[in-house]
């Protein structure tokens, strides 16, 4: 089981807008789809936030391994 705090972030304005677009799609799309949407929303944090890749992938709910 994993813990994601991707619900809250979806509720964050400092989040940026489309990070709060990818991970309301994600929730909204077919579990096969959902993970593009993680990725993508994974992506942006890490880019606008200056997150670290790993950070941003744990905080939408993936794991840990993968890149932004």
């Amino acid at each position: 089981m994993s813990f994601s705090v991707a619900p809250l972030l979806l509720h964050f304005e400092h989040v940026p807008l489309i990070a709060r677009h990818a991970l309301r799609a994600a929730y909204e799309a077919p579990v096969e789809e959902r993970t593009f949407h993680l990725e993508f929303a994974a992506r942006i944090l890490h880019h606008e936030l200056d997150l670290n890749c790993i950070d941003a992938r744990e905080l939408v709910g993936l794991a840990a391994e993968g890149s932004c």
